[in-house]
């Protein structure tokens, strides 16, 4: 019982959340314009159905708040449903952004939850992080460095996991300040030249099990953990390490940008990348790098860092425009700025760390064709954090928002489209 309790926690934690689970009752929250677009100024009209069975749960309280995402409700108040419906003013926004209808309902004993999030002009979004002038000149010096050091490829073949068509390892590199940096590696057994896939991980601490069915359609695929300990150990260890020294990593060292934990990640990528690029299977032109929420940040990040990076997915990028929060808007995960975190870390060295591990910066220097794909509702990343992003691309870029309604999660058709692109791309170059 205790390993299964273990697994499901590890799984909590992936990168690519699945599609929540079925309720017992139901809250849809439908905008008025099919597209849950507005322009700035423009009123929003909610409506609010409740359901249970399929059918309008009629008597229903509910509460509801409408304000912008993450920030305190402008509008709230507790109605009865007489016929499980209702329809709400939703106000507008002056300024480019997301405002968002929550609703609960309280049945049987179980509060239930719906959202909606209406964007107004999200293009036209600026970030709020700041631009350090030797941005570029710090991160070209820790490459530099990074050059320096010898990879140190270290591969340990796992039998049990090998296939018919791709042999899988366990891979350790040499990463800056002596640390190192694991990952699952699966190579093609069949001999030829090959692109390369680079999968970077969503938020936590977890074993990892590789990319194996992308190998065994012909390509070379890396996938990484970022915190320096092997990824296939017990799962209980990686429980071990998320309650104990590795809780609350992503904001260990925030007043030092030379000692911030994610230097040693950013780096570790880019390591990551030498490696790929030096194997003699590699076809020495198509790498891709993709990844979700920490997973889609860190893809932005090593493409803006490395050019040998042809193409990038990103799904709901995490660390962008994180300084939102003190800007009067939401800011991106790890929201250091908001909530109990904001009297730590409202501190200006703190401040200034953020400016060169904000995804936003990274954004600037991204010239590579990219897929981005995410939802109006996401909660973990909100969307103004990801559009302050994504509008600072220079490169060719496409975003998928098919799927509105989605949070921190991805439908499988989403994914698919995802998946098919980056194979297209990497097939399409050969």
């Amino acid at each position: 019982m205790k390993r299964l309790f273990l697994v499901f926690y590890l799984f909590c934690f992936t990168e690519l959340i699945a599609q929540p689970s079925e309720r017992v009752v139901k809250i849809f929250i439908t905008p008025d314009h099919a597209d849950w677009l507005y322009k700035v100024g423009e009123p929003v009209k909610f409506n609010v159905v409740v359901y249970r069975n399929n059918v309008p749960l009629k008597g229903a309280k509910l509460r509801y708040e409408i304000g912008p995402e993450k920030m305190e409700p402008t509008k709230k108040e507790t109605v009865t449903l007489r016929d499980g419906t209702l329809a709400l003013d939703g106000g507008t926004m002056k300024t480019a952004g997301f405002l968002r209808c929550m609703a609960f309902v309280e049945f049987d004993g179980k509060e239930y939850k719906g959202l909606t999030t209406a964007g107004f002009e999200p293009q036209t979004i600026k970030p709020t992080v700041a631009n350090p002038a030797d941005f570029k000149e710090f991160w070209d010096k820790a490459k530099a460095d990074l050059a320096k050091i010898p990879v140190d490829a270290r591969m340990t073949l796992l039998p049990e996991r090998c296939t018919e068509l791709t042999n899988v390892y366990h891979l350790s590199l040499q990463n800056i300040n002596n640390s190192r940096f694991y990952g699952i590696l699966c190579v093609p057994k069949q001999e030829g030249k090959y692109p390369a896939i680079l999968r970077v991980p969503g938020a936590g601490v977890r074993p990892y099990n590789g990319m194996i069915a992308e190998a065994d359609k012909g390509f070379i695929t890396l996938e990484v953990g970022i915190h320096g300990v092997p990824v296939t150990m017990d799962p209980g260890v990686y429980v071990d390490l998320a309650r104990g020294p590795l809780s609350g990593y992503q904001a260990a060292n925030l007043d030092d940008r030379d000692r911030y934990y994610y230097k040693r990640v950013y780096l570790g990528c880019v390591r990551a990348v030498d490696f790929l690029a030096n194997m003699p299977q590699y076809d020495g032109q198509n790498m891709a790098v993709t990844g979700g929420s920490q997973g889609g940040a860190l893809s932005i990040v090593t493409a803006g860092l490395d050019s040998r990076i042809k193409w990038l997915g990103a799904y709901y990028p995490a660390l962008c425009d994180v300084t939102g929060y003190l800007n009067g808007r939401a800011g991106g995960w790890p929201h250091l700025f908001a909530g109990n975190e904001l009297a730590y870390n409202n501190k200006p060295d703190r401040i200034k760390t953020t400016g060169y591990y904000d995804v936003v910066n990274f954004a600037r220097l991204v010239n590579v064709p990219g897929y981005y794909s995410w939802g109006f509702n996401d909660e973990t990343c909100p969307p103004t954090s990801m559009y302050a992003a994504y509008n600072v691309i220079p490169g060719p870029k496409m975003l998928d928002t098919a799927h509105l309604d989605t949070g921190h999660w991805t439908y499988p058709e989403q994914t698919e489209k995802m998946t098919n692109w980056l194979i297209g791309q990497l097939k399409g170059a050969k």
